[in-house]
């Protein structure tokens, strides 16, 4: 038996990360305000880890784009699969070429490349989808900033937001 209504329990699972952060930064900032030497310096080490956990918990939450879509992302030890009731298809990262925001679908799909493979087509909305944030941003060069912009435009389209250095780009391909 729950005493919070099921949307009240969804939202605060969703914040959950942020308000986590918050927390950490304000026992950083009353350990700063009520202490000093070696006891300051330790309440400034917790309120950066505060401030920048906030900063990663604010982009987690942007990267979440829905949920219900068509289909289940599963990450299993490097290798991204995409299981849908159309198509799908698994791709190791460390193979990946390229990523890219495709926007002429509905709901809009990442497309991840690999040589000589077609691309895999990920549903933003797919169950399980948010897993893919740890993942594009580990990529190298990555500018996780600009893939959330991208990802809340509105502009039909593709456009690629990460190219492996050394590979073709995506547009010059023959595949």
């Amino acid at each position: 038996m729950s005493f919070m209504r099921p949307e009240a329990t969804a939202t605060l699972a969703r914040w959950q990360g942020v308000l986590i952060s918050l927390a950490v930064l304000a026992s950083g900032l009353l350990i700063i305000w009520r202490s000093f030497g070696i006891t300051f310096w330790l309440g400034v080490i917790i309120a950066l880890a505060g401030a920048i956990s906030l900063v990663a918990a604010l982009q987690r939450l942007r990267f979440a784009a829905g949920a219900g879509g068509p289909g289940v992302v599963d990450i299993d030890e490097g290798a991204i699969g995409y299981f849908g009731p159309l198509g799908g298809g698994v791709i190791a990262r460390s193979e990946m070429t390229a990523l890219a925001l495709d926007r002429t679908g509905k709901p809009a799909h990442w497309a991840l490349s690999q040589p000589d493979q077609p691309d895999v087509m990920i549903p933003l909305t797919a169950s399980g989808a948010d897993a893919l944030f740890d993942v594009f941003a580990a990529l190298p060069g990555m500018r996780t900033e600009r893939m959330l912009t991208e990802m809340h435009r509105t502009a039909p389209g593709r456009i690629v937001l990460w190219q492996k250095p050394g590979s073709k780009p995506a547009h010059l391909r023959l595949s």
